[in-house]
């Protein structure tokens, strides 16, 4: 039952141009498809018969009239109205498949677009049901980005910790003996300066480094559609960027993409052994839509490592949704969609 009352649904999607089902959308209940099937029986199966019998008369009408003539003399049928003579076999049939070609170029679509519609009014779910559906998703992703923005600062935290406060410690240790041996070794002085120079450039470089993991300057100065054709221009692989107009989105939507494009150039640099690919940026009503692809060997498991799981995160914190495809042997395709209004 449920299957085809989720086929019905797709069906009257298809037919209205409706987008695909959201992923906070949820499943009908059961009575709801179970009512659904009793107004399919009722609706559906007449309106089918009288399209069918439509069909017959426009394929039959010019069958008719060669029945007739390929008939002996004297000998007669019927074709809805009793054929008996050529008048009769020359107009009749022509005015019944005419009549049923009008009635499937203007009446079948009609009552097409009326079913898909019943069809989606009884299976839609109530607001209450999506409302709850939509609350349990945002829970359990702004959970995720609350995981997600404490492992940040961790990393962070352990960037400075580690690298950059190292990196301070050795230069002040430096230049405290430098200015003791500032006039007993002037030489040994000037070499521990020139390394604490050095030094501090590279905290200088490692500072920059951990600003740009936060929010990227490039996106800043240029925009995502800049930012991402730079990413583009560094992977190994030769791929091609499609990007539509999109302006400036908000920072956080900018953000999130970049840094979903850039783990998947880095999946196809380390992983996919692709030669070749496609990033395509675009605006889809109020939604920026993000597909990566690359003609790899496909086989990326989101269970062994931490990068596409961190684009669901990533996109899931920002209410989106992602799709990930790899089958084995490839190609990988990773589609995301982020929403642009507030």
């Amino acid at each position: 039952m449920r299957a085809a009352a989720g086929a019905d649904r797709r069906r009257a999607d298809r037919l209205l141009g409706v987008a695909s089902r959201p992923a906070i959308e949820p499943d009908p209940p059961l009575r709801r498809e179970a009512g659904w099937l009793a107004v399919h029986a009722v609706t559906g199966i007449p309106v089918a018969i009288a399209v069918l019998v439509a069909c017959v008369l426009v394929v039959g009408a010019p069958v008719a009239t060669l029945a007739w003539w390929a008939l002996p003399a004297g000998e007669s049928f019927a074709y809805f109205v009793p054929i008996t003579t050529w008048s009769r076999a020359l107009t009749l049939p022509p005015v019944f498949g005419a009549v049923a070609a009008g009635t499937l170029w203007w009446v079948a679509p009609v009552l097409a677009r009326w079913h898909a519609r019943a069809c989606r009014a009884v299976l839609a779910p109530s607001a209450a049901a999506v409302l709850t559906a939509r609350v349990e998703r945002l829970a359990a992703t702004r959970a995720d980005a609350l995981d997600a923005h404490a492992a940040e600062l961790r990393r962070i935290e352990r960037d400075l910790h580690d690298g950059t406060q190292a990196r301070l410690v050795t230069i002040a240790i430096q230049l405290g003996v430098a200015q003791r041996q500032r006039t007993i070794a002037p030489h040994l002085a000037d070499q521990l300066v020139e390394r604490a120079r050095a030094g501090v450039e590279d905290a200088l470089a490692e500072l920059r480094g951990v600003a740009r993991s936060v929010y990227p300057p490039i996106l800043a100065d240029r925009g995502l559609v800049g930012a991402v054709h730079a990413l583009v221009a560094d992977c190994p692989a030769q791929l091609r960027l499609r990007a539509g107009p999109l302006g400036r989105l908000p920072a956080a939507v900018e953000g999130a993409a970049y840094f979903v494009v850039a783990e998947a150039l880095t999946n196809i640099a380390k992983h996919s052994q692709a030669a070749g690919g496609v990033v395509e940026l675009g605006l889809a009503s109020d939604r920026l839509v993000l597909v990566v692809s690359d003609d790899g060997t496909g086989g990326a498991d989101e269970s062994r490592g931490t990068g596409l799981a961190g684009i669901r995160r990533r996109v899931a914190a920002l209410d989106g949704e992602a799709t990930i495809a790899s089958p084995r042997g490839g190609p990988t395709t990773i589609r995301v969609e982020l929403p642009c209004a507030s």
